[in-house]
């Protein structure tokens, strides 16, 4: 008796291990048998307005005994201040260059601005030719979908946000600074923190000036030169004041006596490897009967 029911527990673990070997197989390769097994690299991209990039998303199919011999890309557009979503359209699609059971196949995906917008519509409209005309947090979604040798068509649960912002905002440490008040300077304001807001797509907004927190002014990036453009009027467009006085620009109202303008004393550097940009910055005030306030500074963004 003790023999038979030794057997019959043989045979019960031999089962539950043969299943549970099987339930980690499919765990392991999240369903390979049935293909479409699609890697996605890149949930969150951040699209820069005005760059005029080419963007890459990367992923890899691994082949299972149902292999994926394409790839269609979806794609649609989500308007972050009303909430309204546009239609649906392929984007593009990858051919799978090695269908052999067992392998990684990786791919790249690259689009540009022109790309994403194409066959898209919104609220009856297709989108603006201008990624200017685009609002902050406004983004598009890219779906997965794979073709397989058996004919079927499977979306993949991970997707690709295309998440429109500037480049520049952020926080920034001061590296280099210099105050002058009627030619005469020496001082400055090195270590201190700044911070660079995005007002829209093209204008940022920087808080304070040199020793007072309580200023602001706004400025513009060409992203094709670098060259940071000081606006001398608000959003509302009235003249811009800090300190009480009119500011003052290379572009308008240029009294600066010690600072020069030129090609490099408003820039923006972009770092692609670190995103330590780096923002340069010649502004000032004039104050009437007396002189100007010439203000410098070179920062790195935290």
């Amino acid at each position: 008796m003790k023999n038979i029911k030794y057997l019959i527990l043989s045979l019960f673990t031999v089962i539950s291990l043969g299943a549970c070997v099987e339930n980690d197989n499919d765990e392991l390769t999240g369903g390979a048998t049935t293909g479409g097994l699609l890697s996605v690299n890149n949930q969150l991209i951040s699209y820069v307005v005005g760059s005029g990039a080419t963007y890459v998303a990367t992923g890899s199919v691994f082949q299972g005994r149902e292999q994926t011999t394409s790839i269609d890309i979806y794609k649609s557009f989500t308007n972050n201040t009303t909430g309204s979503v546009s239609n649906e359209v392929l984007l593009k699609t990858i051919t799978i260059g090695d269908t052999t059971m067992g392998t990684t196949f990786g791919f790249d995906l690259t689009f540009t601005y022109e790309e994403l917008i194409t066959d898209l519509t919104i609220d009856g409209a297709p989108l603006p030719a201008n990624d200017g005309n685009l609002n902050i947090g406004d983004y598009w979604s890219l779906r997965y979908a794979s073709n397989t040798s058996e004919g079927d068509l499977n979306f993949n649960a991970k997707t690709t946000k295309v998440a429109v912002g500037t480049r520049y905002a952020g926080v920034y440490t001061v590296l280099e600074s210099a105050y002058w008040r009627l030619g005469a300077g020496g001082s400055d304001w090195n270590g201190t923190d700044r911070i660079i807001e995005s007002v829209n797509a093209t204008i940022y907004r920087h808080k304070g000036v040199g020793f007072w927190d309580d200023n602001e002014f706004y400025f513009t990036v060409d992203n094709a030169t670098g060259v940071i453009t000081i606006m001398d009027v608000d959003l509302d467009g009235n003249g811009v004041n800090l300190n009480g006085q009119p500011i003052m620009t290379c572009e308008s109202n240029n009294g600066f006596t010690v600072l020069e303008c030129g090609a490099s004393s408003s820039l923006a550097v972009p770092d692609d490897v670190d995103g330590a940009d780096e923002l340069i910055m010649t502004v000032g005030y004039l104050t009437a009967g007396s002189g100007p306030r010439e203000f410098f500074q070179r920062m790195v963004k935290q």
